[in-house]
């Protein structure tokens, strides 16, 4: 906005054009500070009331519903159920997620609550194992939403630990490069205000070995996608790692959204505005995403 600035001669500072501008400029000093305050709360870390509805981001700020629905090509065995802090696509043929989605904001990287170490089984969904399925097999319960993202709440740090959120996984890759790419998503949260993730096993025509009475199918890898949706520049990048160590550095894992699209058949992301799903989904540099 331009503003027309001048004085008359013969009028004193106390003049009521003087007044005027003053009050004017006053105005738009609280305009300007007002607006600093919203940017500020909008890029700050958001909080979730007692309801599970996000908050910490003041009224017409941008949030983008729907974020954690996944599509999946018509013939796949999909369960679909909410928990408290995520919501998955179970499969009854694998006995494992196909996949499982949550928001994971800022203020969630931490909290009060304990881990929690009761695997249990979902008795509503068809096929879920129960935790002994998993004894004596060589393969961890491996969390697809992890507990360490749960501490804001004692009914999701509970949740997290239903057999419909672990998939067969080898200790070396549990234990040490998916930790460590977990570790690093809560950094990424606290940073970038809020991520969004989705996390599931890769299955190849070749993954014959099952594991307990139910049959718990190993998967010969997992993904994991993620956005950063709030920040001025939203952007994406997804990780693929092989049921196994997984030697040398996170880079060496990185692929586009687009890539592990492809792979799975999955949709990501797909309410999100097109121009935007366009650009998070089709890069990925783990140099932006780390620096």
């Amino acid at each position: 906005m331009t503003q027309r600035r001048g004085s008359r001669r013969g009028r004193g500072s106390g003049s009521p054009r003087t007044g005027k501008i003053i009050l004017l400029l006053a105005g738009m000093a609280l305009l300007i500070a007002v607006g600093f305050y919203i940017r500020h709360i909008s890029a700050s870390a958001g909080s979730r009331d007692a309801d599970g509805t996000r908050s910490g981001k003041v009224a017409g700020a941008m949030h983008y519903d729907g974020l954690t629905d996944v599509r999946i090509p018509a013939g796949i065995d999909s369960q679909l159920k909410d928990y408290e802090g995520f919501t998955l696509s179970f499969n009854a043929g694998n006995h494992t997620p196909n996949w499982v989605a949550w928001e994971l904001l800022g203020s969630e990287t931490d909290g009060p609550v304990s881990r929690g170490n009761r695997f249990w089984q979902d008795t509503d969904i068809e096929g879920c194992p129960d935790r002994s399925d998993y004894t004596s097999s060589g393969y961890d319960r491996g969390h697809l939403c992890p507990a360490a993202d749960q501490k804001w709440s004692g009914q999701a740090m509970s949740d997290c630990f239903v057999m419909a959120n672990m998939c067969p996984q080898a200790h070396a890759l549990n234990s040490g490069a998916w930790s460590t790419l977990e570790k690093k998503e809560r950094l990424w949260a606290a940073r970038d205000s809020a991520l969004v993730i989705v996390a599931g096993p890769i299955y190849e025509s070749s993954d014959t070995q099952r594991i307990g009475d139910a049959g718990v199918r190993v998967p010969s890898a997992f993904f994991k996608v993620m956005v950063a949706p709030y920040l001025d520049s939203p952007r994406g990048i997804a990780f693929v790692y092989p049921n196994m160590t997984a030697p040398g550095n996170m880079q060496n894992y990185v692929m586009t959204i687009d890539e592990v699209e492809d792979l799975t058949g999955f949709d990501f992301f797909h309410n999100l505005p097109d121009d935007i799903e366009q650009t998070v989904e089709s890069t990925a540099s783990f140099k932006e995403w780390n620096r």
